[in-house]
């Protein structure tokens, strides 16, 4: 995959993920938005009821006040009577039609204590009224007339007449009387309670009552204070003239909780695909750039595979080419030696393979690793044993201090010196001028450890997290600046895996680095 195809993938990948999130937010934000409008309605319709119940309440109990007020005084301070005739007279029908109405207004004061007001007077208005109707009887046979009567008659009150007198009194006694003696606190929560919870808000809320001027009353649930940003209002209670005298204001603690609660389901369900959609999206990022990297590695190993094949086959071809020579083919000495050249040339041919097929079998599970009891500081000695010619031919030192109290493990004898010569090897090759290498054991309640440090060019951080993976090398420019193909370190790795420990490296540039190892003890 070419590079510039890749960042256009990964473009369109990032542009379809940044919109589908982009899309759900936006469905979520309407959803809780739609929510909030919802509940502000519920709220508004709630107060409303509220407000509608608290004004009919007062004037209801304000009513039957007065009327209790003057059915206690009995005798009103002054009373008129004032009646009224209407009669009609057909001479042709001989019919009289009379109406007759009595009016009784009794006029009450009320007293300074009730309204604070010395001149202030309701009337109880009643009347009776009564119809008769007369008709004249006279016959042939009937030497007298006589006469038909019919008389009806009831009482009433004039309420629409007592209204005008009632709603001045009223008028009055809501300009004179504080809040908190028209409404208590206790029976303006529950009302509050009762309507809300007829539109299922089953809440903890504080309200407060203020004037129309902002100034606040008793009227108030605890500590209150305005917040006009999370609050709700509405007027409850009005002058004669329908104007706002008070408004009531209620607030929700947990207003956002209850909201969220509506459509935490789908939210849950919606926070979970974009969740699942981001993992996805990054496993298939992360996939696609470590396959392009191993793709790069691999490409990067056939080359140096190819390198070093191609130098011990060209080495063969010459000593092949040399032995075919008249002149050398007599000289038993010369042809010994590149019989001896193409021997190890082929060996080391042999060798590389053999990694490359010893990994491949690891990754398949193809290798059974028997276990047995064994010493690990025997296995160092043999590690070292292995590669001390190279370290004598490189004029370096090897140092060893061992200081594990015991050192027997459960483990492979072959592998785990492969995996000592390995990390030794390694120390070599990174290693510029004479190699100084130190070899250090300890042991604990549980572990054999190993250190193997070595003064060579050392590794940045970025290089310690992948120094043991597959293929991979460190590169300086030249791609076949130190021979190897990134197989020896994931070896040690599969070997130390398969042993249940563990294996870290601690590295400077410049400096040098230090490959611990740790393996169970039995």
């Amino acid at each position: 995959m070419g590079k510039k195809m890749f960042i256009l993938i990964v473009a369109l990948m990032s542009i379809s993920l940044i919109g589908i999130i982009t899309v759900q937010l936006y469905w979520i934000n309407n959803a809780v938005e739609s929510k909030k409008e919802q509940f502000k309605n519920d709220v508004q319709k709630s107060l409303g009821s509220v407000s509608q119940r608290i004004n009919e309440k007062e004037e209801t109990n304000f009513e039957k006040t007065i009327e209790g007020f003057m059915e206690n005084v009995g005798l009103a301070n002054d009373a008129q009577i004032r009646n009224y005739l209407f009669q009609e007279i057909d001479t042709t029908s001989k019919q009289k039609f009379t109406f007759g109405s009595t009016f009784l207004e009794e006029n009450f004061k009320l007293p300074t204590d009730f309204l604070d007001n010395d001149s202030l007077i309701v009337k109880r208005v009643s009347g009776k009224q009564d119809f008769f109707h007369t008709r004249l009887i006279k016959g042939v046979d009937n030497i007298f007339s006589a006469t038909d009567e019919k008389r009806t008659s009831f009482t009433k009150r004039y309420s629409e007449i007592e209204k005008t007198y009632f709603s001045q009194a009223f008028g009055i006694y809501k300009k004179t009387k504080p809040v908190h003696q028209r409404i208590s606190n206790r029976e303006l929560n529950e009302i509050i309670k009762e309507e809300l919870v007829k539109r299922n808000i089953e809440l903890d809320f504080k309200y407060g009552v203020y004037s129309k001027d902002g100034l606040a009353t008793k009227l108030k649930s605890g500590y209150y204070t305005i917040d006009k940003n999370d609050g709700y209002k509405y007027p409850i209670l009005f002058d004669t003239n329908g104007d706002m005298q008070h408004e009531l204001y209620v607030t929700f603690p947990t207003k956002k909780e209850h909201i969220l609660s509506g459509i935490s389901n789908i939210l849950w369900l919606s926070l979970f695909f974009i969740l699942i959609i981001i993992i996805a999206f990054s496993s298939s990022l992360y996939q696609l750039i470590r396959q392009k990297k191993i793709s790069e590695i691999k490409t990067d190993f056939i080359n140096n595979m190819t390198h070093e094949f191609k130098t011990p086959i060209a080495t063969i071809n010459l000593a092949l080419d040399s032995i075919k020579n008249p002149k050398i083919i007599g000289d038993n000495e010369k042809v010994l030696r590149y019989v001896q050249m193409i021997r190890d040339e082929n060996k080391r041919m042999h060798t590389q393979v053999e990694n490359v097929l010893r990994i491949s079998r690891l990754e398949k599970n193809q290798i059974e690793i028997s276990k047995e009891t064994i010493d690990m500081h025997d296995i160092i000695d043999d590690a070292i044993s292995h590669t001390s010619l190279l370290i004598a031919n490189r004029q370096g030192s090897l140092n060893t201090h061992f200081e594990a109290i015991t050192t027997e493990i459960p483990g492979n004898q072959f592998h785990l010196t492969n995996v000592i010569v390995n990390i030794l090897e390694n120390a070599l090759k990174y290693s510029e001028g004479k190699p100084k290498i130190d070899v250090y054991s300890e042991s604990t309640n549980k572990y054999f450890v190993v250190k193997i440090k070595d003064e060579g060019i050392g590794m940045s951080k970025a290089v310690q997290k992948n120094v043991f993976d597959k293929f991979y090398r460190e590169q300086k420019g030249n791609i076949h600046d130190v021979k190897g193909h990134g197989l020896g370190l994931a070896y040690v790795k599969e070997i130390v895996d398969k042993h249940h420990g563990s294996v870290l490296v601690e590295s400077e540039k410049g400096v040098g680095s230090i490959f611990t190892v740790k393996l169970p003890l039995i």
